[in-house]
C-alpha cells in the first residue's frame, strides 16, 4: 500500500505512517485487505449502483446520458472531536450566511455598515430584487446548505465554498454507506460509525417547518429525468414519502399553487425546487423555460407558498461574496468564525490583480459565477497557452474571477488501478435550518481519483466515497 508523503496531511495515517488513534480499526482491515477481492467488491458496487440507478449526467456528452460515479471502497474516517468542532462551525457560518440574506433584501445593515461594497450585493447577477420586503417564514433562506471543505497540511479544516442554492450528492452519501454496509458489515461490527440514514427524516421536518401552516403539503420540483441529478430527486422524494414533480404537474390559480392529481386540484405549500432561479416562472425569469410553473413567482411574494431554498440566494454563495463571510459572523453574531476561509484575492482590486498577475503560475483563479470546477485554473499544472489566455481573461474582466493559493488538500488511502494510494479529497456537510439547524455526521466525500489531481468534481473524473463519523475518540 503506498502512502502520502510527510509534506501531506494524510485522514488515517500520520507523518510517520502510523494509523491516527481514531483509524486503528481500519488500519487493521487494510493490513489484511485482499487486492483481489477488494476489486471483485467494486464490480459488485458498479452492478449495484448501476441497478438501483445511482446514475448521473454530464451535459454535452455524446456517448450518453447515464454515468456512474466511481465509488471507492476504502471510507474516510472523521474523529468524534473533528467532527464536534465542524458542527460548531458549520452551523455559525449558516446562521450568518441566513442572517446576510434576510439583511440585503431588507435592511441592509452590513452595507450601510461598509463591511461589503454595495455594488458586490446589488450588481451581483444572482440578486433579485423582486425579494426586496418579501417576509420568508423564520427569516430562512437556505433550508438547505451544502458547505465545501478541505483539510489542509496543517490539519485544520478550511471551508472552499458554500452552496445555498440547490446543494445537490446527499443521495450518493447514503446510498455510499447502504453499499458500504452491503458489502463490509464485518467493518462496522469493529468501528462505531455514526448513522447517517435519518437525512430523509430530517430534511423532511425541515421542509415541513418553512411553512407556517399545520400540516403542509410538500412536493419536491425537479427539470425532469435528464437533469443530472434526477437520480437524487426521485430518491429524496421516495425516502421522504412526498410527490415527485415537473413544472406540468403544478398550475397558479388566484395565486395558489395547486398539484394535478387524479383526485383532483391539491393545494402546495412547500415546493423543495431543484430548478434554478432564472426557469422558475417563465413569466419572471427565462420566458423560453419549459421547466417552471407560470405565475409561481407571484403566489411566492404572496406569501402563499414557501421555496426550498429562496430565491436569490445565488448572492450568498457567490465567490466575489465567499471572502467577506468571515466579517458576516463577527457582523451579526458577535462571535469569531470556527471554521476558516480560504484566503482569497478578489480580482476586481487593483491590487490584488496585480498580486494574481504576477503569480499567476502558483494560484487557483476561480470564476465567481463558476461551479463544478469549470472555468478554474490550477496555476503550478496549466500549460503556457492556459496561463497566457487566463492573464488575457482576467485583464478584460477581473471583477468577474477571485483567486486563491494552491493548497493541500488532505489525502486518504483509495483503491485505484494499480493497488492502493493517496489520493486527495474534500467534504460536504449537508446543513438543514428549520426550527433548529440539524445535520448528520459526515457527508459526501469527494475524492479526484487522478493521480496528483485536486479536482474532485464527478463531472472531471472524480469519485466518492463513504464517510464515517465515530462516535467515540478512540475504537
Amino acid at each position: 500500500m503506498e502512502k502520502a508523503p510527510p509534506t501531506l496531511y494524510d485522514e488515517i495515517f500520520d507523518k510517520e505512517h502510523r494509523a491516527r488513534p481514531h483509524c486503528r480499526g481500519l488500519e487493521q482491515w487494510l493490513e489484511q485487505a485482499d487486492e483481489a477481492l477488494l476489486a471483485e467488491k467494486r464490480r459488485e458496487a458498479d452492478v449495484l449502483f448501476r441497478r438501483l440507478g445511482v446514475t448521473f449526467n454530464v451535459y454535452g456528452e455524446d456517448e450518453g446520458i447515464d454515468r456512474l460515479i466511481p465509488f471507492d471502497l476504502i471510507p474516510r474516517v472523521l474523529s468524534a472531536a473533528d467532527w464536534q468542532r465542524l458542527q460548531v462551525g458549520l452551523r455559525q457560518r449558516v446562521n450568518a450566511l441566513n442572517r446576510f440574506l434576510h439583511d440585503i433584501y431588507h435592511g441592509y445593515e452590513i452595507i450601510r455598515a461598509g463591511v461589503i461594497p454595495a455594488e458586490q450585493v446589488f450588481a451581483n447577477p444572482q440578486y433579485q430584487p423582486g425579494m426586496q420586503n418579501l417576509k420568508v417564514p423564520r427569516n430562512i433562506y437556505a433550508h438547505i446548505a451544502g458547505i465545501d471543505l478541505i483539510r489542509h497540511n496543517d490539519g485544520e479544516f478550511y471551508v472552499l465554498e458554500d452552496n445555498l442554492r440547490c446543494p445537490s450528492g446527499v443521495s450518493y452519501m447514503l446510498e455510499n454507506r447502504r453499499m458500504m454496509m452491503r458489502l463490509f458489515p464485518e467493518l462496522f461490527a469493529r468501528m462505531p460509525v455514526a448513522p447517517v440514514d435519518h437525512y430523509p427524516s430530517l430534511l423532511g421536518e425541515t421542509l415541513k417547518a418553512a411553512s407556517l401552516q399545520t400540516n403542509p403539503t410538500v412536493v419536491l420540483l425537479t427539470p425532469g429525468r435528464f437533469n443530472s441529478a434526477y437520480f437524487e430527486h426521485a430518491f429524496l422524494a421516495r425516502q421522504m414519502g412526498i410527490e415527485l414533480v415537473e413544472g406540468a404537474d403544478l398550475f397558479v390559480r388566484e395565486n395558489r399553487v395547486f398539484m394535478k392529481t387524479t383526485a383532483g386540484p391539491r393545494a402546495v405549500d412547500v415546493i423543495y425546487r431543484r430548478v434554478d432561479d432564472e426557469f422558475i416562472d417563465p413569466l419572471a425569469g427565462n420566458p423560453e423555460s419549459m421547466l417552471g410553473v407560470p405565475g409561481l413567482y407571484a403566489a411566492y411574494r404572496c406569501g402563499n407558498v414557501v421555496l426550498a431554498n429562496a430565491m436569490g440566494n445565488g448572492v450568498a454563495d457567490d465567490k466575489s461574496i465567499y471572502p467577506f463571510v468571515p466579517e458576516m459572523i463577527r457582523f451579526y453574531l458577535g462571535e469569531e468564525p470556527v471554521l476558516r476561509n480560504v484566503p482569497t484575492w478578489q480580482c476586481r482590486l487593483e491590487q490584488d490583480l496585480k498580486y494574481v498577475l504576477d503569480n499567476l503560475e502558483q494560484l487557483v483563479v476561480k470564476e465567481a459565477q463558476g461551479a463544478g470546477g469549470y472555468g478554474m485554473l490550477i496555476g503550478p499544472s496549466a500549460s503556457r497557452a492556459e496561463l497566457d489566455n487566463f492573464r488575457a481573461a482576467l485583464k478584460a474582466r477581473p471583477e468577474h474571477y477571485i483567486a486563491q493559493p494552491t493548497l493541500s488538500l488532505s489525502s486518504s488511502p483509495t483503491f485505484v488501478g494499480n493497488g492502493i494510494a493517496p489520493r486527495h479529497l474534500d467534504l460536504r456537510p449537508f446543513v438543514l435550518s428549520g426550527k433548529k439547524v440539524q445535520m448528520v455526521p459526515g457527508g459526501l466525500t469527494r475524492v479526484a481519483l487522478r493521480e496528483g489531481s485536486l479536482v474532485v468534481n464527478s463531472s472531471q473524473g472524480g469519485g466518492t466515497k463513504d464517510t464515517w463519523v465515530l462516535e467515540s475518540p478512540s475504537c
